[in-house]
């Protein structure tokens, strides 16, 4: 849009104003869709659904709380970050408010951010209630914090990134999640969330690396019960390298499809 590029050359946005924006489009975002009472409550009530079908499907009992946590703390990222995302994003470029912010004198990268951090705060939000609810039932001493904290955060990134490249790649709110169901799915059986990927067929392997999820759910599994099979720095070097990439790329489909 020629308008887009006069403006943002009309007005040079300072360093103040800048993140002024960013947090009034988070806050906007924040009491407009992640706030919500049914958003809220579909957040609680999904990581809960994942780890009573998980537990019962085991028939390990409290015994295997432990073994199964960091595939439930995963899932409730993955499902609850792209689930949401895709849907506003979709939604808001339909209805053209988000044409309306494209307009505003502010960076693309900080605006695509502040779209973002929403859902980032809201997959991480759900990563723990499946730790509270093992905290009553299980030992957590163990459990490396420092770690766990760091593959959340990095996966609700990769996440939310990855419904954002879904996003911009679709324009009807239907299309996006069945796209976001095309990557989802393999990945709760390809990614080592509940058995290992040594146990997956030979042919099956190599597909288990091309997800970030793999990664995430390797130094979660590693953080609970010291069952990762790579090493920490690989999976992070790794991990934040796809988040890089999964926001430059929807940057440039922003860019290219939106912004003409």
């Amino acid at each position: 849009m020629k308008v887009i590029g006069d403006a943002q050359a009309w007005q040079r946005p300072t360093r103040s104003t800048t993140w002024v924006a960013f947090w009034n489009i988070l806050a906007k975002d924040m009491r407009t869709y992640y706030l919500k009472p049914p958003n809220i409550s579909w957040g609680i009530i999904f990581p809960l659904a994942w780890t009573g079908m998980f537990f019962i499907r085991s028939g390990s009992g409290l015994s295997g709380v432990m073994s199964l946590l960091p595939g439930v703390v995963a899932l409730s990222i993955l499902f609850g970050t792209t689930s949401l995302l895709a849907v506003t994003i979709t939604f808001e470029k339909k209805s053209r408010s988000f044409d309306r912010l494209l307009l505003a004198p502010i960076p693309l990268e900080v605006l695509m951010l502040a779209k973002t951090s929403g859902a980032i705060l809201f997959g991480v939000v759900n990563a723990f209630i499946p730790v509270v609810m093992a905290a009553f039932i299980a030992n957590l001493s163990a459990v490396n914090w420092g770690y766990f904290l760091a593959a959340v955060v990095l996966i609700a990134m990769a996440s939310t990134f990855l419904g954002l490249f879904i996003a911009v790649a679709v324009s009807e709110v239907f299309e996006a999640q069945t796209f976001s169901n095309f990557f989802r799915f393999p990945m709760v059986f390809l990614c080592g969330l509940f058995f290992p990927v040594s146990k997956l067929p030979l042919f099956l392997r190599p597909l288990s690396y091309v997800f970030p999820l793999t990664y995430g759910a390797d130094i979660l599994h590693g953080a609970v019960n010291g069952g990762n099979f790579l090493a920490y720095g690989l999976d992070f070097s790794v991990l934040t390298a796809f988040c890089v990439l999964l926001f430059i790329l929807s940057l440039r489909n922003v860019r290219r499809k939106w912004i003409k």
